[in-house]
């Protein structure tokens, strides 16, 4: 039986970002389905005591940035660390994920997640504008015009509420968010453990 893993990401996260590729690495080299599920991490602060950036102290605001750039640094991954277009809303980005989730599959959704990611951290794009958001979605091959059209949809609105409903009943507080065999497991750090999840099958 092939085994699962559940994703919860948010599309802005920079954990997300540096945690991706090497997530979908170990995806395909464990041969594990992944089960991308783009969430709403405000409503979910809201609910389970997270602050979003600009209301944190400021002590953690500045031991953020010296955690990305090492992480950065760490993981060979180019980084802005305070990048023109952060913070930014994440919904438009996430319907487009689950838009070509729905259109195209799990493995087209992890593509699109990655080149998001890179769009905010790497290349100062802005993910809540609807043309940047349809130019990345040509540039994975996708039909971006189609693909945005259907973000727009009541359908893929229902799967992000969802996926957050889901979330929440997951007790989830934070992105990136996998699930192994009912394990959870917090944050790009985490991923040596997921690893170990996937090698134990």
């Amino acid at each position: 039986m092939t085994q699962t893993c559940t994703y919860y990401l948010a599309p802005p996260s920079p954990y997300v970002y540096l945690g991706h590729q090497r997530f979908a690495d170990l995806a395909r080299q464990y041969q594990v389905q992944v089960d991308v599920r783009p969430f709403d991490l405000g409503r979910v602060f809201g609910l389970s005591g997270g602050l979003p950036l600009a209301k944190r102290a400021p002590q953690r605001q500045a031991y953020r940035l010296v955690e990305l750039e090492r992480w950065s640094r760490y993981l060979g991954k180019p980084m802005n660390l305070q990048p023109q277009f952060f913070p930014v809303a994440g919904d438009p980005a996430a319907f487009l994920i689950i838009a070509a989730k729905l259109a195209h599959g799990n493995e087209a959704a992890m593509d699109l997640t990655g080149r998001i990611g890179s769009a905010v951290w790497a290349e100062q794009r802005n993910i809540a504008d609807d043309a940047t958001l349809a130019a990345i979605a040509g540039e994975a091959g996708l039909d971006g015009a189609a693909l945005m059209k259907a973000a727009a949809t009541a359908a893929v609105q229902a799967e992000y509420q969802r996926y957050t409903d889901d979330a929440i009943a997951a007790n989830v507080f934070g992105a990136p968010w996998y699930v192994v065999d009912g394990e959870p497991y917090w944050g790009q750090d985490r991923l040596d453990f997921v690893e170990r999840a996937f090698r134990r099958e």
